[in-house]
């Protein structure tokens, strides 16, 4: 069994550290997020977290970073998992569109959107989460059409417009649920996935899989 090295411990202390933030930050928001209250919530002194991260900027672009690396990481799953194109790409869309409308993950993002109009760090990094997104949407579309289950002349521009429409319904439907809720999210979703496609909607859920 190996021990538990320094760099090991550093490590976990800074993946606390992101853990404590990210909390933070879902409570205040990322412009009234203050070290103190970092600090504060999990018992620690500001001259730690300073020891680890030497500015506030800095511990908060690796919080979103460590969230970004996370997602990529989960994409990557879904898209070379098992199963036919259309079930890799109602994957992505189901794990695009937010569990409700206070979901973590979401509230952080459009937070961070917010934040990269004058923070180029932060920008950079919702770029690459964007990126991460329409090369999803991308390959599973272009996999489908080189199979034969799907017909997709521009997998890259369909991806596009498949981001574009979901942005704009995921703000609307975190900050209005009671105007649109996530079941018609989803049809919504799946009813533009499949024109993009060439497919009738209901291929997304012929096999039984629950959405």
């Amino acid at each position: 069994m190996r021990s538990t090295t320094r760099a090991d411990q550093a490590d976990q202390r800074r993946a606390e550290l992101l853990e404590a933030t990210r909390k933070v930050v879902l409570e205040r928001g990322l412009a009234h997020t203050r070290i103190a209250d970092i600090a504060k919530s999990i018992n620690v002194s500001g001259g730690l977290i300073h020891y680890h991260f030497a500015t506030k900027d800095e511990l908060i672009t690796a919080m979103i970073r460590a969230t970004l690396d996370i997602e990529s990481a989960r994409l990557k799953e879904i898209i070379e998992g098992p199963g036919p194109a259309v079930r890799r790409l109602d994957r992505v869309l189901r794990y695009y569109i937010p569990e409700s409308h206070d979901d973590q993950s979401w509230l952080l993002w459009i937070d961070a959107w917010n934040a990269g109009l004058r923070e180029p760090a932060v920008n950079a990094i919702m770029l690459e989460l964007e990126e991460a997104w329409l090369d999803a949407l991308a390959r599973v579309l272009a996999a489908g059409t080189a199979s034969g289950e799907f017909t997709c002349d521009d997998p890259a521009g369909a991806a596009e417009r498949i981001d574009a429409m979901l942005d704009g319904l995921i703000i609307r439907y975190t900050l209005h649920p009671d105007v649109l809720d996530r079941a018609r999210l989803l049809t919504h979703a799946r009813t533009a996935a499949a024109r993009e496609a060439g497919i009738p909607v209901e291929a997304f859920t012929e096999d039984g899989e629950p959405g």
